[in-house]
C-alpha cells in the first residue's frame, strides 16, 4: 500500500510541479519574486497565490484510511521560502483553513490545519538561514522533510484515537515527506531560477556596456561635442536593439541615431518637455507611450523612452536618450544599461575634461601626475567590478562609490594644499580596488596619530603609495605589507610608505630620482621635484631599499610659522 501510495502521490505532485513552472514563466510574478523590499498588499498576494497552491494540493490528495494524503505543504513551505514568515503564515492559514472548513479526510482536519500554518512559518524562517541562491533549492529540500516530520509529529499530538493516528502515519510518513520535500526543491529551485537568470542578463547588461565605454572612450576623451557624441551615439545604436538612440547637451540635439532621425535631428531645440525635466531636476525619466515622450510629429514612431542625465561632477551637461518602437518597450534591463552607461561617460567627459586642463597647464609636474590617471586602472577597475556584480552585488557597489571617489579626487587636482585625511581618503579609494584585485596578496597598515592635524601638497602621497604596490608588493609572488605613517618632528611633519617587497637594485636605485630615468617611476621623481620647488632642497623624497627585503620612502612638509599662512602642515598642541 505504501507503494502504491508513493506512486500516486508523486503524480500529484507532478501536477503542482507543472503549474509552478508555468508561474515562474509569468512576468507579474517574476517581478513580484525579485522585489528586495515588498509591501504588505504585495505580501498578501504572495500569500493567496501560494495558498491557491495549497488548495490545489488539498484537491489533488489520495484518501488514505479516513484521511487525506496530499501535497498541500508544497505551496504554503515554498510562500514562507520565498516570501517570509508572514507569506507562510498568511499562505498556511488561506490553504489550512480551507482543509478545516470544507472538512475534507475526516478525523485529521484540525491536526492538518494547525501543520499546514507550522510548516509555513517553518519555510519562512528557515530561508533565513540559506544565503547562497545557488544551493538554496538544497536547503528547501532538507528544512521541507524536517516540516513534513513536524506535520506527523502533530497529527501524533492531536489526532484522537491515537492508535487511528498512528496508523495514518505509519503509511503516510515516507511518501509524504519524500514526495512533498522533493516537491519543494523543484519548486524553490524553479523560482530560484529567475535569480539566476537576472544575475546572468544583469552582467551580460554590464558586460556590454563596458564594451560600449571601451568603443566610446577614444571619441569622448576627445570632449564633449557634436562629433564625439554624434559617434558614441551610433556606437550605442549598433551595439543594441534599440530604436533610437539620443544624445542631448542642456539646449539642443546634438546626435540623434536611428528611428525618428527625420524630425528628431542633430541642431535642433529640445522638443519634448520630458528632456527639459531630466536637465532640470538631474533624475532619469522614463516614458512607456507615445503621448508620454510627448513629441509633436504624428508619424514618429518611437513608442517609449529612458531618459538619463550626464554628468559632470554634479551638474548636468546633457541627456542620454534610449529609445524603443514598442508601446512599454522599456525594461529593467534597459534602465539599468542607461544608468551604467552614463556612469561610464560621465567619467569620461571628465576625463576629457582633465585632458583638456592636461594641454592648459603649462607645469610639467602637473601634467604628468595627471598623466597616471589612464583608461589602464579603469579598465581594471571596471573589469573586477564586473566579476563582483554576479556573486558579491554589495562588493560591487562599494567598489563602484571607492572607483567615484578616486577620480573625483584626481580629477579635482589642483597645485592646492589638501587636509593629510583627504589625501588619505583618496589613497583608500584607490587601495579598495587594488584589494579587491588581489585580495590577500596585499595587506595595508596605518599609523597616523589623530593629533596630527597637517595640509600637504595634493597627489603627494597617493603617487608614493601606488609606486610601492605596482613595483613593490605584486611583483612579489607571495604579497607583502604597505605601511603608512605619519610623524611629528621639530620642524617637520614626516611621512612615511613602507613595503616589504621586492626592492630596489642599488644601480637603479641610485638613479630613481633622475629626470633621465622617469619612465617607470615617474610619479616619485614627480614628487620629489615638487617638495623641492615648494620648500627647499632639504624637503625631497629620501628613499631606502634594500633588494629583496623592501623599501622605505619618507617625504617632509615644514611645519615652521613662516608656512602657516600659506596653509603648510601645522600640528596641533
Amino acid at each position: 500500500m505504501v507503494l502504491d501510495l508513493f506512486s500516486s502521490l508523486l503524480n500529484r505532485a507532478g501536477i503542482i510541479i507543472i503549474l509552478a513552472f508555468l508561474l515562474s514563466k509569468n512576468s507579474l510574478y517574476k517581478k513580484l519574486v525579485l522585489k528586495r523590499d515588498t509591501s504588505l498588499f504585495e505580501k498578501i498576494l504572495m500569500s493567496i497565490v501560494f495558498g491557491v497552491f495549497g488548495i490545489i494540493g488539498t484537491y489533488s490528495g489520495i484518501p488514505v484510511n479516513g484521511a487525506i494524503a496530499n501535497s498541500r505543504v508544497i505551496g504554503v513551505f515554498v510562500g514562507g521560502w520565498l516570501g517570509g514568515p508572514l507569506v507562510g503564515l498568511l499562505s498556511g492559514i488561506i490553504a489550512g483553513g480551507h482543509r478545516w472548513v470544507i472538512d475534507i479526510g475526516g478525523f485529521t482536519a484540525i491536526a492538518c490545519a494547525v501543520s499546514t500554518v507550522v510548516e509555513g512559518l517553518i519555510g519562512g524562517f528557515g530561508s533565513k538561514l540559506v544565503k547562497d541562491v545557488k544551493i538554496s533549492w538544497l536547503g528547501a529540500l532538507v528544512t521541507g522533510a524536517v516540516s513534513e516530520m513536524v506535520q506527523m509529529i502533530i497529527i501524533l499530538g492531536l489526532v484522537q484515537p491515537f492508535q487511528a493516528a498512528l496508523g495514518l502515519v505509519r503509511i503516510i510518513w515516507f511518501p509524504m515527506v519524500f514526495v512533498n520535500s522533493i516537491g519543494i526543491a523543484i519548486f524553490v529551485a524553479l523560482t530560484q531560477s529567475i535569480f539566476i537568470e537576472q544575475e546572468r542578463v544583469g552582467a551580460a547588461q554590464a558586460q556590454l556596456a563596458l564594451n560600449i565605454a571601451n568603443k566610446t572612450l577614444p571619441y569622448l576623451r576627445t570632449g564633449f561635442n557634436v562629433e564625439s557624441v554624434e559617434k558614441t551615439a551610433r556606437i550605442i545604436y549598433e551595439m543594441t536593439n534599440l530604436a533610437a538612440v539620443a544624445i542631448t547637451d542642456n539646449e539642443k540635439i546634438l546626435a540623434h541615431v536611428g528611428e525618428g532621425n527625420d524630425h528628431h535631428f542633430q541642431g535642433k531645440e529640445l522638443m519634448t518637455n520630458l528632456t527639459k525635466e531630466v536637465v532640470q531636476t538631474g533624475e532619469y525619466r522614463i516614458a512607456r507611450t507615445a503621448e508620454e515622450i510627448g513629441c509633436y510629429s504624428k508619424t514618429c514612431r518611437l513608442r517609449s523612452v529612458v531618459i538619463v542625465p550626464l554628468l559632470e561632477g554634479k551638474k548636468v551637461v546633457g541627456t542620454l536618450k534610449l529609445y524603443k518602437s514598442d508601446k512599454m518597450g522599456i525594461t529593467s534591463m534597459d534602465i539599468q544599461l542607461a544608468l551604467g552607461l552614463v556612469q561610464l561617460f560621465s567619467t569620461q567627459i571628465e576625463l576629457s575634461k582633465l585632458e583638456y586642463h592636461q594641454k592648459l597647464l603649462a607645469n610639467a609636474e602637473l601634467k604628468a601626475l595627471q598623466a597616471q590617471i589612464n583608461p589602464h586602472f579603469l579598465f581594471n577597475a571596471l573589469n573586477t567590478i564586473v566579476s563582483f556584480i554576479r556573486t558579491k552585488p554589495e562588493n560591487a557597489r562599494e567598489l563602484i562609490i571607492h572607483l567615484a571617489d578616486y577620480f573625483r579626487q584626481n580629477l579635482q587636482f589642483n597645485s592646492e594644499e589638501v587636509d593629510l585625511m583627504e589625501e588619505i581618503k583618496n589613497i583608500e579609494s584607490y587601495l579598495a580596488i587594488e584589494l579587491a584585485r588581489f585580495g590577500d596578496k596585499l595587506q595595508i597598515q596605518y599609523d597616523i596619530p589623530q593629533t596630527i592635524k597637517c595640509v600637504i601638497p595634493s597627489l603627494i602621497l597617493q603617487p608614493i603609495v601606488e609606486n610601492a604596490v605596482k613595483h613593490g608588493i605584486f611583483n612579489k609572488e607571495e604579497g607583502g605589507i604597505v605601511k603608512i605613517s605619519a610623524r611629528e618632528k621639530d620642524t617637520w611633519i614626516e611621512l612615511t610608505v613602507e613595503d616589504d617587497g621586492v626592492g630596489i637594485d642599488p644601480t637603479r636605485l641610485s638613479n630613481l630620482l633622475n629626470v633621465k630615468d622617469q619612465q617607470d617611476h615617474i610619479g616619485l621623481m614627480n614628487v620629489d621635484r615638487r617638495l623641492k620647488v615648494k620648500y627647499g632642497s632639504d624637503y625631497g623624497l629620501d628613499i631606502i631599499s634594500t633588494l629583496g627585503k623592501g623599501t622605505m620612502v619618507r617625504a617632509k612638509v615644514p611645519k615652521n610659522e613662516k608656512y602657516k599662512e600659506e596653509l603648510p602642515c601645522a600640528v596641533s598642541s
